[in-house]
């Protein structure tokens, strides 16, 4: 098949769409892969390893003209802007199938539709997607990257107390705010990217701290968590990596977006808040 990902990421956005997009499309071997992105800033276009087809907007007749003149089979859409008016739309017009990611259970006119959070519950999806369509929900479908399947086998020593990672994009500069209530005595590992708009207030902070690692656009990032005893994260793609490995942690909630698995993990005992207070660390965990 001819696949066609529609996918954005930037500074405002944040990654997670795109990272998750990649490990989806190792799924499809024998076909060809497409993504089709905005140029927003901050984006991760250059991280992509297939063609990038760039748009120069949100329309869909665009989209469409691309799609039509690609002979596209399949579209995958990842994007928190595209709706149902818009799905249906591009499948009158160019025929193909469609595959809609969803996090928050929103209505999608789609003929495949792959929540893959541990969450996801595929009752939800009822009124929501048309009879016809396949639904591929829960931790059967998790996508996981291969260095994390990888690294699942290597016993490493634990050289970090902290692993920190909110996300590539970190929009609300958390990382910074939570970096300040922390003992200095503690062995940090952050995690981010040129994504983040606050990277060089991040990277001033922590100058002043040599027990502090910061990882910028890192390829190591499943050796780094398997380093480290306790991960700080959000409730978003980086918890299905935290639990595949095993690690103790806390999953801070930053968006809306992150409702269903911040509640998903709050009911079945996980460490989950919605706020950092000065005392969060001493209450959740323990050198």
């Amino acid at each position: 098949m001819n696949i066609l990902i529609r996918a954005d990421s930037s500074s405002q956005i944040g990654l997670g769409h795109i990272m998750r997009d990649l490990v989806l499309a190792q799924q499809y071997p024998n076909d060809k892969i497409i993504f089709a992105c905005q140029e927003l800033v901050g984006n991760i276009i250059d991280k992509i390893p297939y063609n990038v087809q760039i748009l120069n907007s949100h329309n869909p007749e665009e989209l469409i003209a691309l799609v039509n003149t690609l002979k596209i089979d399949m579209i995958i859409f990842d994007h928190y802007g595209i709706d149902v008016n818009f799905e249906k739309h591009i499948k009158q017009q160019t025929g193909a199938n469609i595959l809609c990611l969803d996090d928050t259970y929103e209505p999608h006119h789609c003929d495949i539709l792959l929540n893959h959070n541990i969450s996801a519950n595929k009752n939800r999806y009822n009124e929501l997607v048309p009879v016809h369509c396949e639904l591929r929900c829960g931790s059967a479908y998790t996508l996981i990257r291969n260095e994390f399947r990888t690294e699942k086998n290597v016993s490493r020593e634990k050289i970090y107390d902290l692993f920190i990672a909110l996300g590539g994009a970190d929009t609300t500069n958390l990382t910074t705010k939570i970096l300040n209530t922390l003992n200095p005595a503690l062995n940090i590992c952050v995690i981010t990217t040129t994504a983040n708009a606050h990277l060089s207030e991040l990277l001033a902070y922590t100058l002043e701290y040599d027990s502090i690692e910061v990882h910028v656009n890192s390829h190591e990032i499943a050796k780094l968590l398997n380093q480290s005893r306790f991960a700080i994260i959000t409730p978003s793609v980086m918890v299905h990596e935290v639990l595949f490995m095993n690690i103790p942690f806390v999953a801070l909630k930053t968006a809306d977006n992150q409702n269903d698995l911040f509640e998903y993990l709050k009911d079945h005992g996980y460490n989950a808040i919605e706020e950092w207070t000065n005392d969060s660390i001493t209450q959740l965990y323990h050198t």
